[in-house]
């Protein structure tokens, strides 16, 4: 374990330092603390009680990780934030400790969370998912694996947000996105599967294309949930993604986010055919 300028920095004694960690100069580390092997802690940080990191992580100056919540109902309880492995928090991001409700905040492994990003109280972080900067995260959010949260992004309390979303830039979440979508606009709607995404982690094409049918029929057709849900089901061929997007949606208890408005400058609405097959051949790409 290195420490570097220990005169100018407060480390609990009782806190538990795993094997070659550095840790910068007027950084504070309380008693109720864990840090994995491997870890980077810049200059002015502050790990506060209840914070388990992961091993190799990295957390750089001004960060303040570990506080307890902004929420009046916190009572002083024992809870944890609990962040995986590799995980990169970068300049002055807060993030707290669960509640009662919970018990925990919870940041999966090589997840990235640019400067001034704010997780809040009993949120989950799935595995390799990047807030960029200034994205803030109200309590209990729930958001999966891979997504991408653009910069200055705000999410609503309860928010559930699916595998390889992207959302776009200075988005306002008040519903629920499912998985394997991009979203944009206020209010923010569906703008297309997330193809850059989906090809840049190796899904085949025709698993894309079986997404992009599931997904006209639910946001596209200007049906609503209920009704488009009846055709995925009759219409589609079942794979475990449909199961998964229909298990979404049943389980959403704020809503979806809104369907796509316009499509080719042409408004979409009720009058969409609905008794024609959904599955379109598909041109060479």
């Amino acid at each position: 374990m290195f420490f570097s300028s220990q005169r100018f920095r407060h480390i609990h004694p009782k806190a538990k330092i795993g094997k070659n960690v550095t840790i910068g100069p007027f950084t504070v580390i309380e008693e109720d603390v864990v840090i994995g092997d491997d870890c980077w802690i810049g200059n002015n940080v502050t790990i506060m009680n209840g914070t388990r990191l992961g091993n190799g992580c990295k957390v750089f100056p001004g960060a303040v990780v570990g506080a307890i919540p902004q929420d009046l109902k916190y009572q002083g309880e024992n809870t944890t934030l609990e962040i995986g492995n590799e995980v990169i928090i970068r300049e002055f991001c807060t993030l707290n400790r669960g509640t009662k409700e919970a018990w925990r905040t919870v940041i999966g492994d090589r997840c990235l969370l640019m400067a001034y990003v704010h997780v809040a109280h009993d949120c989950f972080i799935g595995k390799s998912c990047i807030l960029a900067n200034n994205a803030t995260l109200a309590g209990h959010i729930h958001i999966d694996d891979f997504a991408r949260l653009g910069g200055m992004t705000a999410v609503h309390q309860f928010v559930r947000i699916g595998k390889y979303v992207m959302i776009s830039g200075g988005s306002l979440v008040r519903k629920d996105v499912p998985p394997y979508v991009m979203a944009a606009r206020e209010p923010l709607s569906y703008m297309g599967v997330n193809r850059v995404g989906l090809h840049r982690s190796i899904f085949p094409r025709q698993v894309i294309h079986h997404l992009e049918d599931i997904y006209r029929l639910l946001f596209v057709r200007g049906l609503s949930v209920r009704k488009a849900v009846a055709l995925i089901e009759e219409q589609i061929e079942p794979s475990d993604y449909r199961a998964e997007i229909l298990r979404f949606v049943r389980d959403s208890k704020r809503g979806l986010i809104k369907g796509l408005r316009y499509l080719n400058h042409q408004p979409v609405g009720e009058g969409s055919p609905t008794n024609q097959p959904i599955i379109e051949k598909y041109d060479q790409e």
